[in-house]
């Protein structure tokens, strides 16, 4: 078991990533043990970056290059076991060509000996629970990045997903989500509320202990990612709490 954070909310409080090695030994410091997505812009910094994470003792769930077939082969060669879907998947995506597109992808990632995950997402393609169970049946080889607060977000059940579906889990993303207006409707998600760090979330009847208890229950030993999709105070402070959250409520 790893427990890493998606550092997507730090590019976003800091205007972006302007050095990964500070970044790092940050969350190094907090009882981090790695980050979601190496990012490349060729294959010699995919190698120079591999090499600094593996010199401070940390590391990452796949490659990102600059378009799908570059973070296949990059993630491929530098030894992880998967990547994102990577086709369009805005919320008007016809979902039989979705997963048409999808499956071809997981085709490809096949030969490269890694798995393809899906990345459910409030206003996205496959947002809800149905939609995530139904899109698990249409793309048999293809498992979940799966994100606790998007899909608790939007109505769903996660524990129930992890029960059902052990063995589609490729990677975690625990968040937790806090509505602040809640008259706004899902279709202005944004607007609605905001991700937060675990434990401060105001959804009834979703708990991320809940969801660390059913991962234990099915036996669950890869990534468990970290997600602040908005941070309202420095990054390390939100992280460092989700973190003791994890400890208090699972032990890793």
């Amino acid at each position: 078991m790893k427990i890493g954070v998606a550092d997507y909310g730090m590019g976003v409080w800091d205007g972006g990533s302007f050095d990964v090695e500070d970044r790092l030994e940050g969350l190094k410091g907090i009882g981090y043990e790695g980050i979601e997505r190496l990012t490349a812009v060729s294959e010699a910094d995919a190698l120079h970056k591999s090499a600094r994470f593996r010199r401070l003792g940390m590391g990452f769930g796949y490659c990102r290059g600059p378009e799908p077939q570059a973070s296949i082969q990059w993630s491929a060669g530098l030894g992880r076991a998967y990547v994102w879907s990577d086709v369009a998947s805005g919320r008007n995506e016809d979902f039989e060509v979705y997963c048409r597109r999808v499956n071809r992808q997981a085709e490809v990632c096949r030969k490269w000996g890694l798995r393809l995950g899906l990345h459910n997402h409030l206003g996205q393609r496959v947002q809800n629970h149905d939609e995530v169970v139904a899109f698990l049946k249409n793309c048999p080889e293809v498992g979940l990045v799966f994100d606790t607060g998007h899909l608790a977000a939007a109505g769903g059940d996660p524990v129930e997903i992890i029960r059902n579906y052990p063995d589609r889990l490729v990677v975690m993303h625990i968040k937790d989500w806090l509505v602040t207006a809640p008259d706004v409707g899902l279709d202005q998600w944004p607007r609605r509320g905001h991700f937060c760090e675990l434990g401060a979330g105001n959804l009834s009847g979703f708990s991320n202990a809940d969801v660390l208890r059913a991962l234990q229950a099915v036996g669950y030993d890869g990534w468990i990612f970290v997600e602040h999709d908005t941070h309202l105070q420095e990054p390390l402070k939100d992280l460092a709490i989700s973190r003791r959250f994890i400890k208090e409520h699972s032990g890793w």
